[in-house]
This record gives C-alpha cells, sequence and structure tokens, in this order.
C-alpha cells in the first residue's frame, strides 16, 4: 500500500481511538455522578474523571518522546470540556418565587406542621345562594404550583355561591420549600388537616385533583383527618398506596399524546446540567436529595416546556390542536425532585385499603373519559370506600377535565355542586363497584 494511503488510514485509526476514549471518559463521568450521587455539584466526579484519564493518559505515554506524550491527554482534555458544563450551575441557586397574581391576593399560613403554604381565597360571589361549609382545592403534581386555568375554574365555584380556599402544597408555587427529606405523602395528609385547622371554620368539602386526590383519599383512611371532612370529591386520582402504584393496568382511551404539537417555550431538559440531573433521577440513577443540584436551582430551572408530552396527555385526542395554556411563564412553578420524592413515598407505602373501608365520610368520585391515568387508580378506591356515593364518568375530557374548552367547566361545576347539595347527579351513577370488572375490560 503506498505510504500516502497509510497516512489518511492512520488519521482515521487514531481519530476514532480518541473519540472512543471521550466516550469512555464521559460514561464513566456519569457512573460517577450517579455513585457520588451528584456529590458537591458533580465536581466529585467531575475531578475523579479527570485524574482517572491523566492517569490513564500518562500511562500510554510512556515511553514516547516528549511530543508524543502530550497525545494521550487530548481526549482527557476534550471529555473535562464536555462534562464541566454540567457542573456549573446556570439558573440562580436561591429559590425564585412565582409572581404575585394580579386577580387574587396571596396569603401566606404557618401551619402546626412546619410548613408554611402559599393560600388564595375566592369568598362567594353570589349573596343569594351562599353555601355554609368552606370549600378546600387541592391540586395536582405533586409540589406544582396551582395553574391559572384551575385558578378560573375556583372562581367559576364562587360564582355557585362557595367560600372558596386553594392552598399550594408544601414546595410548589408560592410556598415555602421544605427540605427534601420532608416530602412525603404522609407530610403532606398532615398538611390538609393543619390548613383545616387554620381555617378554623369547622369541618370543610375538600376537591383532590390527581395527586391531591391521593391526599384526600389518604385523609380519608386516617379518622383524624377523617374528621375535619363534610365531603370529599376525589378526582382522577393517582394510586393512593403500594399496592395500587405498582398495578400496570389499562388508561382510558386515546389522548393528545403523540398528537398535539410539540410545547414551545425554553426548555431546562437543553441545558446539558439539567438534562443529566432530571434524567437520572427520573431513571432512578440519582436520589432526589442528590447533591448535583439543589432543591431551589432545579425548581428556578424546570419550565411548562419540559413537561413535554405529559401535558397533552390530560387532553382527548381531538382536543390536540386546542390544547389551553394552562399557565404562563411567571406562574408556572413545578418542583422534580420533591414530586419525585413524594411519588416514591406512595410507592412504599403499605395498602390502605383496610382504612379506607372504615371511612364514613360522603365521597364522591370523578373519572376522565380519556384519563391519561391508569383505570386501577380509581376502581381501587371505589372498590375499598364503601362511603363513596356517586362516581361520574365524565364524557368527552381528559384528565384535566376542567379546562376552559367548550363547556366543560360548566359540566364540572355541575357535577360537584349537585354532590355538595346532595341534588340528584346530571350523569349517571358509574361506574358501581359491582359494574368495575365491566368498567375496566370496555373503557380502555
Amino acid at each position: 500500500m503506498p505510504t500516502s494511503a497509510i497516512r489518511p488510514a492512520r488519521f482515521t485509526k487514531r481519530l476514532l481511538l480518541a473519540l472512543a476514549a471521550v466516550a469512555t471518559l464521559v460514561v464513566v463521568f456519569l457512573a460517577l455522578i450517579a455513585l457520588t450521587d451528584g456529590a458537591g455539584s458533580g465536581i466529585t466526579a467531575w475531578l475523579a474523571t479527570l485524574g482517572v484519564g491523566a492517569g490513564l493518559a500518562a500511562w500510554q505515554g510512556r515511553g514516547r518522546t516528549w511530543p508524543a506524550r502530550l497525545a494521550p491527554f487530548v481526549p482527557v482534555f476534550v471529555s473535562a470540556a464536555l462534562t464541566v458544563a454540567i457542573c456549573i450551575p446556570t439558573a440562580p441557586t436561591a429559590r425564585r418565587y412565582p409572581a404575585e397574581l394580579p386577580f387574587v391576593a396571596t396569603q401566606h399560613w404557618s401551619l402546626t406542621t412546619g410548613s408554611r403554604v402559599a393560600v388564595y381565597h375566592y369568598p362567594p360571589a353570589n349573596s343569594g345562594a351562599r353555601h355554609p361549609i368552606p370549600f378546600v382545592y387541592l391540586g395536582g403534581g405533586p409540589v406544582r404550583g396551582i395553574s391559572e386555568l384551575d385558578h378560573r375554574f375556583l372562581q367559576l365555584l364562587a360564582r355557585q355561591g362557595y367560600d372558596v380556599y386553594a392552598y399550594e402544597q408544601a414546595g410548589g408555587g408560592r410556598s415555602d420549600l421544605l427540605p427534601m427529606s420532608q416530602y412525603t405523602i404522609s407530610r403532606s395528609v398532615r398538611d390538609l388537616a393543619a390548613f383545616v385547622d387554620r381555617l378554623d371554620k369547622g369541618k370543610v368539602d375538600v376537591l383532590g385533583f390527581s395527586s391531591g386526590g391521593v391526599v384526600l383519599t389518604r385523609g380519608l383512611a386516617d379518622p383524624s383527618v377523617a374528621a375535619r371532612l363534610h365531603r370529599a370529591i376525589i378526582a382522577e386520582p393517582g394510586p393512593m398506596d403500594g399496592p395500587t402504584a405498582h398495578i400496570t393496568g389499562h388508561k382510558g382511551q386515546e389522548s393528545a399524546r403523540g398528537l398535539a404539537p410539540a410545547m414551545s417555550g425554553p426548555r431546562s431538559t437543553h441545558v446539558p446540567r439539567y438534562a443529566v440531573a432530571f434524567g437520572l433521577m427520573r431513571l432512578g440513577f440519582l436520589t432526589p436529595e442528590a447533591g448535583l443540584i439543589g432543591q431551589a436551582e432545579g425548581d428556578n430551572a424546570f419550565t411548562a416546556a419540559d413537561l413535554g408530552s405529559d401535558t397533552a396527555s390530560a387532553y382527548c385526542a381531538r382536543d390536540a390542536h386546542r390544547i389551553p395554556a394552562e399557565d404562563n411563564a411567571q406562574n408556572f412553578s413545578f418542583s422534580p425532585a420533591a414530586s419525585l420524592r413524594v411519588q416514591q413515598t406512595v410507592k412504599d407505602s403499605p395498602s390502605i385499603a383496610s382504612q379506607l373501608r372504615r371511612s364514613r365520610v360522603p365521597a364522591m368520585l370523578m373519572i376522565a373519559e380519556r384519563s391519561s391515568q391508569v383505570r386501577q387508580w380509581a376502581t381501587a378506591i371505589l372498590a375499598n370506600g364503601p362511603a363513596i356515593q356517586r362516581t361520574q364518568y365524565m364524557p368527552g375530557v381528559g384528565h384535566h377535565m376542567w379546562n376552559g374548552l367548550d363547556d366543560n367547566d360548566d359540566r364540572a361545576v355541575a357535577v360537584i355542586t349537585a354532590f355538595l347539595q346532595d341534588e340528584p347527579a346530571p350523569l349517571p351513577n358509574s361506574p358501581t363497584r359491582d359494574e368495575i370488572p365491566t368498567f375496566l375490560r370496555d373503557r380502555k
């Protein structure tokens, strides 16, 4: 083979070896991030990787002439430059809370549990039909701020004469952060009881949506919490306990996931530091308490666009191209690490079925036709909740049942108010407990 042909082949081989070395060091860095749980903002893993790479490069360069000894260090320098970005914060590391809402005052209540939560109050706007029992809203997430879409829905209930209160659970929205170890489903339930006590208006009606429905369900299973509740509405709940969380069953009919246009706006997951941190957390290779990014930094970095297809999955397929803006950038707030930790405490919790069977608080279950939730999450509550007086299967809506589209908000209000006033339901009571097997078979 001519010398002129050998040289390019050698160069290509060396280039491929160098790229392989860079890739190997990046993988080693990511593995060390996981092994050290991101200690020191990732610097511990970065220095260890640099040390390992430099040691190997020095070993490879032994016996070579001085200029040639530097060649093995090139992949080390390249990998160090690529990975150092993962160790450098680009979002503020002190919590930046959302701006005040222009249409409702934000109060801050200190609860006996130690949580300091943001509270919103919509007094009854209809002087002719005021209802004496306070109404409390528990939003989803978990550990997410209340969206403007939900605020508009709460205003509708206030116009029906209800004295409406909502609070953002600890760590969400304008509520103060907790130490990461304190984010548990049990803490959320205790906060509900403490909130009702702080309200000091006797028993309350509670609407719990999504993960808020989990908090409410577990409150019904706790006699000390249930004693504070007048009526309970569980809407599109997540899994109520560990055994339920491990069910892999049927979901609702087709949602807008995969059909809706990609959400616009900046994404923290386009930044290497947060893509690695949130990705490894979601895969279980980093704990929510990981030292790679602090809780406040992660909250500041995470955007609505980062939710991606999760938002689309809360809407019907037919609504894929008209999904409303649930929030604005100034109000959006979500704590990914705290949310994962709360969810893990649900997965790790024992069954609450036997306790739920003893609850006597009148309750209603709301299930969406196009739900993105596993159906058994709702039917497990129905099967073990003898105090559930009615189930309302909501046609034509997804997981986010009140969404400002068509007459969806008005239909949800009609279902809720009929139950609270003990009036005939607008929809058939379906499914009943006896109908659960048929429902799971047919409502796919």
